[in-house]
């Protein structure tokens, strides 16, 4: 049997090679959970239950495996050492906790405590599931990144999926490849996901979408015609599939 681990930070990178200068390939938010294959006195080489991303991670003090019961609904939600009292810390969009107490505004859990209006239920779902996608506008483009610290598009994507419990690869090149129901331009809506190679935008309508573009160092929103010009004109780069989820 797998034994698996949990994420007890509030983001945690993942490297390509056992060294802090290597490439970061993903990150971990709170409450990621992995299973570990090999283990040195600094690094631990892990594969992320979430999406079985391989690659390794600074060997701290993890946390046994916690199966959650809710998970963060809002872009970052402030972690108090006592009810309302003494910040700690942040913990992003669909970080994942097991409630051990609770009083009438907040829930208790590993870290400290947080407010019941930042989290939701882990079987809660949304019926769009990018609803609080415009959340990220502005957050800064990091490569490899998943959280309100920095993120990259494809993550953009896997986050708001998995919030409501679905799987989702984490590049855009194995994206593209997971959805099947493919959509002509003419018919985009609101929801559909486009995808150039390395590169994936959500449309907002059928006129605007949004994307941590790494031109623009940030998640922004353009209009989705003058986008897919631009990256034809700068990255040489053709829409490849537009899917519908």
């Amino acid at each position: 049997m797998i034994k698996y681990f949990t994420n007890n930070f509030s983001v945690i990178n993942l490297y390509k090679k056992p060294s802090v200068k290597s490439e970061i390939v993903t990150q971990m938010i709170y409450g990621d959970s992995f299973s570990i294959s090999k283990r040195s006195k600094k690094w631990l080489k892990i594969k992320i239950k979430e999406d079985n991303y391989k690659g390794y991670i600074i060997n701290k003090k993890y946390s046994n495996f916690l199966k959650p019961t809710h998970k963060v609904n809002i872009l970052k939600a402030k972690i108090f050492k006592f009810p309302n009292k003494i910040k700690k810390n942040e913990i992003s969009f669909a970080s994942k906790i097991k409630v051990t107490e609770k009083n009438s505004k907040y829930f208790k859990f590993q870290n400290g405590w947080i407010k019941k209006n930042d989290v939701k239920p882990i079987s809660y779902k949304e019926k769009n599931l990018f609803r609080k996608i415009t959340s990220f506008k502005n957050i800064k483009y990091k490569w490899g990144g998943k959280s309100f610290k920095g993120i990259d598009c494809s993550a953009l994507v896997q986050i708001f999926l998995n919030f409501n419990n679905k799987f989702c690869p984490r590049d855009a090149k194995d994206q593209v490849k997971y959805f099947k129901k493919n959509i002509k331009l003419k018919n985009i809506k609101k929801n559909d996901v486009i995808y150039w190679k390395g590169h994936v935008a959500v449309a907002l309508s059928n006129k605007k979408l949004i994307h941590a573009y790494g031109p623009m160092k940030k998640t922004v929103i353009m209009d989705i015609n003058q986008t897919i010009k631009r990256i034809k004109r700068t990255a040489k780069l053709k829409v490849i599939g537009i899917k519908r989820l």
